[in-house]
């Protein structure tokens, strides 16, 4: 079936298939040749699913969704990025799950929106900006810098320091993710502090490439204290 001349409940049951098969990385150039404005709202609702790793293709199928608008038409991806800004605002009414992910993607992605609001996603972090109390959207935000920091690592130099804090939180994905996004952004200046953490084996979860992987904190620490990290 051609995703192309599929709609409505359709192209939903679509989406999903691509999303949870095996095949995802192939597939997802299925998934850029239809319009961007009629999968945008589908993508929104798989940020919410419950399954971890049909949220996170999700994810990265709204970066390259949004990307691809932004090339065409920047004011409908902006539309699509204050969309996302507002779920993560009180006033919204909800939670904004999967929303930093997403924003982080789509900033590694596209450098005119990545150059625009990256420092709106340091924002969610900094105790004197529009920081984010709940410790999973904190997550979401730090995986996002991370995930720009692999590409675009002068976009998110600001949130260094705001990071650094992380590394001390009683949440384990907390100090791992902030441990990998600080190796990122720059791995000379991470070298003192990320020294405490160099025996830490708590397990984090890092999604990437379609597939989420399990590191130690002390595997992530060790290898950016030995060689800059590879992101």
């Amino acid at each position: 079936m051609d995703i192309n001349r599929t709609g409505g409940k359709s192209l939903k049951k679509k989406i999903f298939e691509i999303l949870s098969g095996n095949d995802f990385n192939e597939r997802l150039s299925e998934i850029r040749g239809v319009p961007g404005r009629q999968i945008v709202n589908h993508l929104f609702s798989c940020l919410y699913h419950t399954d971890e790793l049909i949220k996170w293709r999700a994810v990265t199928a709204m970066g390259e969704t949004v990307s691809s608008i932004a090339d065409a038409d920047i004011e409908s991806a902006r539309v699509v990025m204050r969309r996302l800004m507002w779920n993560l605002n009180d006033e919204s009414g909800g939670i904004g799950w999967g929303s930093p992910e997403a924003m982080g993607e789509i900033l590694a992605r596209n450098m005119r929106l990545g150059e625009e609001y990256s420092r709106i996603l340091i924002s969610y972090i900094n105790k004197d900006g529009n920081y984010l109390e709940n410790e999973v959207l904190q997550q979401g935000v730090i995986w996002g810098i991370g995930r720009i920091a692999g590409v675009k690592p002068h976009l998110v130099r600001d949130s260094f320091v705001f990071l650094i804090p992380c590394l001390e939180s009683c949440d384990s994905m907390l100090r791992g993710l902030s441990a990998w996004a600080i190796g990122a952004i720059d791995p000379v200046r991470a070298q003192s502090v990320l020294l405490p953490l160099k025996n830490d084996d708590s397990v984090v979860k890092i999604y990437s490439d379609g597939i989420i992987s399990r590191f130690t904190i002390k595997n992530i620490v060790n290898k950016i204290l030995q060689e800059p990290i590879d992101v």
